[in-house]
């Protein structure tokens, strides 16, 4: 009797840590797939090809963006592409994004990430323009895809000026 006991126990001791090995791959499976969703945007900003950079956002109203720029609220994908129109607008010339800091916590069918963007830029009178934001998302699981459903863009402000300090190291 005792031998099936040690027989049981060791089987679900091993059935135990299979599952955790197996959420523990899932979870960085998912940071995997958030991480990729982050570059494609990267190089999607640096191509500048608005198609792609809308790609890694949900596409229907249920979209909700905190911008650095007015009306800094957008609802919905179409306002938020109007938002990078705009942006892509102001800065024509060639773009160099770069993200760093990025952290990424994934369960389920929800996650989210937060970064540093520095975007250097050219302004229409050819002038190089460097921008430094902190970045936080969340993200869905759609079918199987993550996408952002919401993202919060910000500069810290300086108390004694007012002013935002577009160039904020962490």
């Amino acid at each position: 009797m005792l031998q099936k006991w040690r027989l049981f126990g060791t089987l679900f001791i091993g059935m135990l840590l299979a599952c955790i090995a197996l959420r523990a791959d899932a979870q960085s499976n998912d940071e995997r797939a958030i991480r990729a969703l982050n570059q494609r945007f990267g190089a999607a900003v640096n191509a500048r090809d608005l198609n792609k950079i809308m790609s890694v956002y949900i596409a229907d109203e249920s979209l909700f963006v905190f911008d650095v720029v007015p009306p800094r609220q957008y609802v919905g994908a179409e306002a938020y592409r109007k938002d990078f129109e705009e942006f892509l607008g102001l800065f024509p010339g060639p773009i160099k994004f770069m993200a760093s800091d990025l952290s990424i916590t994934a369960a389920g069918t929800l996650g989210y990430s937060h970064r540093i963007d520095t975007w250097n830029v050219t302004d229409k009178k050819g002038k190089p323009v460097k921008l430094v934001f902190r970045v936080t998302d969340v993200y869905r699981k759609i079918n199987g895809r993550w996408l952002i459903v919401h993202e919060h863009v910000s500069w810290p402000v300086d108390p004694d000026t007012g002013k935002a300090d577009m160039l904020s190291k962490p």
